[in-house]
């Protein structure tokens, strides 16, 4: 190989080595000629210029040589080769939907349970590569904090930008998935999943949760449930004039119906009880849920024989013309 050239045929090139025995046998047979005219002295010829024919008799065989040089490598066939790989990825769309109702400033999740649950979706968005990823947040309502998107950086300051009491009040679990499901419907994406995180009770909004998850089997959606809170009961945070103080507030997640959801659409139910539960909800869901990627190599060859070919022919009908006509021989 030199150059990114490689032959099909190598062997062939051997047969460079007649090239030299042609220039050897050329001068061995110029050594033999004899004259067909005997003179007794040709110092009389001695002061006579060459002619132009003579100085360019050693053309045509030069030439010849060289045409038969291309002609060798042209039937070893060069070839260049370019090769790559094509990436074919079979992307997954995710509707990540976050519950902001004011229980989930409830502090059992350290720094409360809604910005736990930021910081896991946060860590879950960066480890993501190729999907398409949506935010729909709720409480006594639903809606779209942030379209499906590839541009993570967005979708991340959107997230940090959430709070607690952007809508009022309420857990409005229906009409979240029917937001999600609303996402995710056009997505021609090979897996379309919900990840529907929440601390309470359906007790608003006009989606009953069950139908809701009902649509989004027909549409082939796959929704994983997460409750998030401690068992019994977890310390809330109430404002008094004299401060900020707590008061122990039970615990009510409705398992049953997140159970119920996710296994109507071949989805998952988790119960997280604390950080660590929940940042290992979410990795296993990502696990659960990774973009397929197909690597496919090519290697494509590309034949550079043809300039060799009509190179070496061109010089071969070159060599034939300058020795009929201006460099032939006298017979």
């Amino acid at each position: 190989m030199f150059n990114g050239i490689t032959f099909a045929y190598p062997w062939v090139l051997y047969f460079l080595s007649i090239i030299p025995l042609m220039i050897a046998w050329y001068i061995f047979r110029g050594m033999k000629v004899q004259s067909s005219v005997t003179y007794s002295s040709i110092n009389i010829f001695k002061d006579v210029p060459a002619t132009f024919r003579e100085r360019l008799r050693h053309i045509p065989f030069a030439v010849r040589l060289i045409a038969i040089g291309l002609l060798i490598v042209a039937l070893a066939r060069p070839q260049s080769f370019t090769s790559g790989e094509n990436v074919t990825t079979e992307g997954i769309d995710i509707a990540m939907v976050l519950d902001i109702s004011g229980s989930m400033l409830a502090e059992d999740f350290k720094p409360n349970r809604l910005e736990a649950a930021k910081n896991v979706i946060d860590n879950f968005v960066e480890g993501r590569t190729s999907d398409r990823i949506g935010l729909v947040i709720f409480s006594r309502e639903a809606f779209t904090q942030c379209p499906l998107t590839i541009d993570y950086n967005v979708l991340r300051n959107l997230l940090i930008d959430i709070r607690s009491g952007m809508i009022q009040d309420g857990t409005a679990i229906g009409n979240a998935i029917a937001n999600g499901v609303n996402r995710l419907k056009e997505s021609d994406a090979k897996s379309r999943i919900i990840i529907l995180l929440t601390d309470g009770v359906n007790n608003a909004g006009e989606v009953d949760p069950i139908s809701a998850a009902e649509i989004a089997k027909a549409f082939g959606i796959r929704i994983y449930t997460i409750g998030v809170g401690t068992r019994g009961e977890a310390p809330y945070p109430v404002q008094t004039p004299f401060g900020t103080r707590y008061q122990m507030v039970p615990v009510e997640i409705d398992e049953e119906m997140l159970q119920k959801i996710s296994g109507l659409t071949d989805g998952q139910y988790f119960r997280a009880t604390n950080n660590r539960a929940l940042a290992e909800i979410y990795e296993k869901i990502d696990k659960l849920e990774k973009t397929k990627i197909e690597i496919t190599s090519y290697k494509n060859a590309s034949e550079k024989y043809h300039s060799w070919l009509w190179g070496g022919l061109l010089l071969l009908l070159i060599e034939l013309g300058l020795s009929r006509t201006i460099l032939r021989k006298l017979p």
